[in-house]
């Protein structure tokens, strides 16, 4: 309890903290209009129409105007009014007439602290005085409500916590986070590129970035087809009429790309691979005896996301996802969530995630079906977190609209949480397109039908890697495993004569036969985050060994090639994220 009224307080502060930011910039843009000004997680921002575009050197000169006011320690003052006095209040600021309009009463409430009124329903703190360590971090753009058809404006970002020494940990944080932004590393590991000329959102896959995704996708099919799965491919696009039975069309048209005309027939392209998946299982007569059946499918999909909220890998229009559909009996639906949850949390752990959370997503205010089809598809996904003692929260309207939804969020290195796994138990459209089988009684049934992932999408989840290991993957996950430095011209043929035998045995490994200095090899290896360098002179030629050199700039010294060759072979093996 204690902690939730500290959370609070906090949230709070930082609420009061936008609105002293907007008293700044108003002193400094009395021309301003402004928007609104929220707390967020760690932080708050606020939106303005300015007279000229910010720049960086603005953030600190509005910071130390927050700071002045902050000194002032001016008191927040509530208070309520009738419509019409407040439209008289804000005559001249369009956003905040816009907001008036739109709630609902005769009155609304207001705060001034200093010269600054704002609309408002608070709460805040006592004075501008009780707002404690604040730091000013970047501008973006944003439209005004979200939507691409309203103006642009300019939104300031800030942080604030309890103390100073909370605000250096926190930006220390985002500077290790601005360096392992899978953005940047994506382009300086030459893993992946995105192209305007090609379209938005769309993910060009480098050698490198194309191998580490060719090596999951590999894991990924070995592990399924151990659990029962059957792999599948399905089309890229098909009718709209498919897409209108399954409430795709109603319920998610805002998401799906407009349709095409092929021989006078509307075309789309999929937005999920669901319902491929259901065509195939209606090409047979099932059994009981048959389910469950699983088909599993790394299918590309296409999403409408918005220019603005597009973001690298993490937030993309085409992507693949490692999804399966689970074809099952009612009285299966238990033992199969249990089991795909367990496969999600291994998969996870073994791609080096431990720490993760677990929400149950119940129904949205748009949804397809009955209540009564829905209470039993959240009480199915309800009783196996329980039963496997998982802790979870509830994540309340955040279902699919066909059904509810286990949500695994996973915590990287920083401990930011990102979107993995998700597990759907479905009988909506297994009654749509009329899916049964065959009882013990010889009778149609319906099917119950279990939608999940099990990693994501592999773009978010290749980000995700990215950003949690700072590029410097594990060793089994690394395009190149070691790189051979060669000192000297005559210890070329050695080099290469070491690079056939490594490569015999499955390793990764590259030869730097250019004429640059050792060091320079050296250096260059680690940037590239390569995990072992083998540096080879005439000593080593005498031996049989290599020098061993550490990304980490460490010098192992010695070792046989053959020593060499069985560690590293154990590591990728037991797809260890330990190293030599």
């Amino acid at each position: 309890m204690a902690d939730e009224k500290k959370d609070v307080m906090l949230e709070t502060m930082r609420h009061s903290a936008s609105h002293v930011m907007a008293e700044a910039v108003q002193a400094i843009f009395p021309g301003a209009k402004f928007g609104i000004g929220p707390a967020i997680e760690d932080g708050f921002y606020y939106d303005f129409e300015l007279p000229r575009p910010l720049v960086p050197d603005d953030l600190p000169t509005i910071e130390a105007k927050m700071k002045e006011i902050i000194a002032s320690k001016s008191s927040f003052i509530r208070e309520e009014v009738d419509k019409a006095k407040a439209c008289q209040l804000f005559i001249s600021q369009p956003y905040k007439l816009e907001l008036i309009e739109e709630l609902p009463g005769s009155t609304v409430t207001v705060y001034k602290q200093g010269s600054f009124v704002d609309l408002c329903r608070g709460p805040h703190v006592e004075s501008a005085g009780d707002i404690k360590a604040v730091k000013l971090t970047r501008v973006a753009g944003a439209y005004w409500k979200g939507d691409e058809k309203c103006p642009m404006l300019q939104r300031i970002y800030g942080v604030a916590f309890n103390t100073k020494v909370e605000l250096d940990n926190y930006l220390a944080r985002l500077e290790e986070a601005a360096k392992r932004d899978h953005r940047k590393l994506g382009k300086e590991l030459d893993l992946f590129s995105l192209h305007d000329e090609a379209g938005a959102g769309l993910v060009h896959w480098h050698p490198k970035g194309a191998l580490i995704r060719h090596i999951i996708e590999d894991f990924w099919k070995v592990e399924h087809r151990k659990k029962g799965y059957d792999i599948v491919y399905t089309p890229h696009i098909a009718k709209v009429d498919l897409w209108k039975t399954s409430g795709h069309w109603d319920f998610y048209r805002e998401n799906m790309y407009s349709p095409m005309d092929i021989d006078g027939q509307d075309y789309i392209v999929k937005p999920m691979n669901c319902l491929g998946h259901i065509l195939m299982y209606k090409t047979q007569l099932r059994s009981y005896r048959n389910l469950p059946l699983r088909y599993a499918e790394l299918g590309t999909v296409y999403r409408y996301e918005r220019s603005g909220v597009l973001h690298g890998l993490a937030r993309v229009r085409g992507f693949t996802q490692d999804d399966a559909h689970i074809f099952c009996r009612p009285d299966q639906i238990e033992a199969e969530v249990t089991e795909v949850v367990n496969l999600a949390l291994f998969m996870m752990e073994t791609f080096g995630f431990h720490d993760y959370e677990l929400l149950l997503s119940t129904q949205p205010a748009k949804y397809a079906g009955t209540m009564q089809i829905w209470e039993e598809a959240t009480g199915a996904l309800r009783k196996v977190l329980e039963n496997l003692k998982l802790k979870y929260e509830v994540d309340p309207g955040e279902g699919v609209f066909y059904g509810p939804k286990i949500d695994i969020k996973l915590r990287d290195a920083l401990g930011r949480l990102w979107q993995g796994p998700t597990i759907q138990v479905d009988f909506n459209l297994p009654q749509r397109f009329d899916v049964n089988y065959i009882g013990e009684d010889g009778l149609e049934h319906q099917v119950a039908m279990v939608h999940r992932t099990v990693l994501g999408s592999m773009e978010r989840f290749m980000a995700c890697l990215i950003e949690h290991y700072g590029g410097a993957f594990p060793v089994w996950l690394s395009p190149v495993q070691a790189a051979i430095i060669p000192i000297a011209d005559r210890h070329l043929d050695y080099a290469h004569k070491i690079e056939d035998e490594l490569r015999e045995h499955g390793i990764r490994v590259q030869v730097d036969d250019r004429s640059e200095r050792m060091n320079l090899k050296i250096r260059e290896a680690q940037m590239d985050k390569v995990p072992y360098m083998l540096v080879i002179g005439d000593k080593e030629m005498a031996s049989s060994h290599v020098s061993l050199r550490m990304r980490t700039g460490e010098d192992a010294g010695s070792m046989a090639i053959a020593e060499f060759i069985n560690r590293m072979i154990s590591i990728i093996n037991a797809k260890s994220p330990d190293e030599l």
